[in-house]
């Protein structure tokens, strides 16, 4: 099972939840503070590091592009 971070649509607490994927889609979760099971997902976004085609070190960067991994 999953954790999910959740906002309750009633209270507005963000919780973290640790739950199945068919109680969340069957909204069986509940919010730890009110009690509503009106939760939202909220998505925190993780930093990434893209090259540009310009930036690659591969002799193939026209064809693999600028997510190639076969630079070092």
């Amino acid at each position: 099972m999953p954790f999910y971070d959740l906002k309750c649509a009633g209270c507005g607490k963000e919780s973290k939840i640790y739950a199945s994927m068919s109680d969340r889609a069957a909204k069986k979760i509940s919010c730890p503070e009110c009690g509503s099971s009106e939760l939202e997902a909220v998505f925190k976004g993780a930093p990434a590091y893209i090259k540009s085609k310009k930036d690659a070190k591969c002799p193939n960067s026209h064809k693999c592009g600028a997510g190639c991994r076969h630079a070092g």
